[in-house]
């Protein structure tokens, strides 16, 4: 839920006096992206935000990022959405995917040779078990933070600190889910796990702060009206489970509360799906008419026996910090979306419309039906979610609409109270 933010103007001079070539650090070709893009100050409510350098035309790829730090959601990996621990990539095969989410174990999928999947590569930690969807992400885990969290025999032992901070958070934080405790979990144990502490620290301080009552707030979103108890709750499982002397300030009561707010605000919601990327293989496939009208009217029905069975929840899911993105803005007419289409972690982001040089980039916090409401509408899911109120060309320009929602955008609004988070779009 990545959200624009009120700062103290010391702090983001001194967050931005800080190398600029960190915010391009995760990027794939940082090179590329800074000749591209760059990160500014635009004021005290805003904070930062990325404009571009030159001429982006619509549908150009402005950067690829990978996360600082990433979680599957605790629900959804108890639901058996099988995903990389590192990564996120979906470890089921597509006629595995399909076959789960539709209820039926007999399905056969046409086309198996554009299932991406290699069940082969998959390693797990030799020690707790957990999978990975190659050696590569096995011993990046390793040597980032897997060493601090790995469980061993305890991983399903209900008396492990961990599993009991996993646990709590479960009862507080129900699908649809749009944050875990163990992004903050990874958060300590990368600091704990690294050399250069400070780097990691520093790297973490980017993301944008609040107030002491906008981390209520955020707080409040995210666990409810015992919000104040059940984080109290949290605070002494994380400490009992994760406390180091090198972050002691993260482990007071205010320190949690504002690692709580960083995790709530700034993180971008990740899904992965192996069937997503079948279905997209098909669609390249050249065919004659008559097998591509079979085909699509097979992946018709299977969506629909999956809407029967499973609903919404298509996706392994997770969520990331992501560095360069966390400094896009939003708009209610964004000119730049998100997407995962590599089946993992790996943030793409690109061009919905040619951007001028010097033009901000926007991405859009709310779905494409959200953004069709009217201006009132759109306030009130912003001011509950992200605490702001949007000023941006489409806003301004319907200043004089009356401040009223229709009967029908209420009950769609009580549909996705706790539901909004960045805009995921189809993976």
């Amino acid at each position: 839920m990545k959200r624009q933010c009120r700062v103290q103007r010391a702090e983001v001079d001194a967050n931005m006096a800080a190398p600029v070539d960190d915010m391009f650090s995760f990027c794939v070709d940082p090179g590329k992206v800074s000749s591209c893009v760059e990160v500014r100050f635009i004021d005290n409510v805003k904070g930062k935000g990325l404009f571009a350098k030159r001429t982006i035309k619509k549908g150009e790829p402005i950067f690829t990022e990978r996360p600082l730090v990433s979680a599957q959601f605790l629900w959804n990996a108890l639901y058996k959405y099988k995903a990389c621990e590192f990564c996120l990539r979906a470890l089921e095969t597509a006629e595995e995917n399909a076959r789960r989410l539709s209820g039926n174990p007999g399905l056969s999928l046409p086309h198996p040779e554009l299932c991406c999947v290699q069940p082969e590569r998959h390693q797990a930690c030799p020690h707790c078990q957990v999978m990975y969807c190659s050696i590569e992400c096995r011993q990046a885990a390793a040597d980032q933070y897997h060493r601090i969290l790995c469980l061993g025999p305890s991983q399903e032992g209900p008396d492990h600190p961990i599993n009991k901070l996993k646990d709590a958070w479960r009862t507080m934080h129900y699908p649809p889910e749009t944050s875990s405790i163990m992004l903050m979990a990874r958060m300590v144990a990368m600091v704990k796990q690294a050399k250069d502490k400070a780097h990691w620290q520093k790297l973490f301080s980017h993301f944008c702060s609040r107030t002491a009552n906008e981390e209520e707030e955020i707080a409040h979103k995210l666990l409810g009206e015992q919000f104040r108890g059940q984080l109290a709750l949290l605070h002494s499982l994380f400490t009992a489970a994760l406390y180091d002397d090198h972050l002691s300030r993260w482990f007071v009561p205010e320190g949690f509360r504002s690692l709580f707010a960083l995790v709530g605000t700034n993180g971008q919601g990740i899904g992965t799906s192996s069937l997503s990327q079948w279905v997209h293989a098909c669609d390249a496939l050249e065919l004659p008419a008559q097998q591509r009208e079979q085909l699509d009217s097979f992946i018709d029905q299977l969506y629909k026996d999956i809407d029967k069975e499973t609903g919404d929840f298509l996706n392994c899911e997770g969520s990331g910090l992501f560095l360069l993105q966390s400094s896009c803005n939003h708009s209610c007419i964004p000119n730049a979306e998100a997407s995962f289409p590599s089946n993992n972690y790996l943030l793409h982001l690109s061009a919905l419309s040619d951007i001028n040089p010097g033009e901000e980039i926007c991405i859009s916090y709310l779905d494409c039906c959200q953004r069709d409401r009217s201006r009132h509408s759109r306030h009130k899911i912003l001011r509950t979610n992200y605490l702001f109120v949007c000023s941006c060309p489409k806003c301004i320009s319907q200043m004089d609409e009356l401040d009223v929602t229709s009967d029908e955008e209420e009950e769609e609004e009580a549909e996705a109270e706790g539901e909004t988070e960045d805009e995921m779009t189809d993976v």
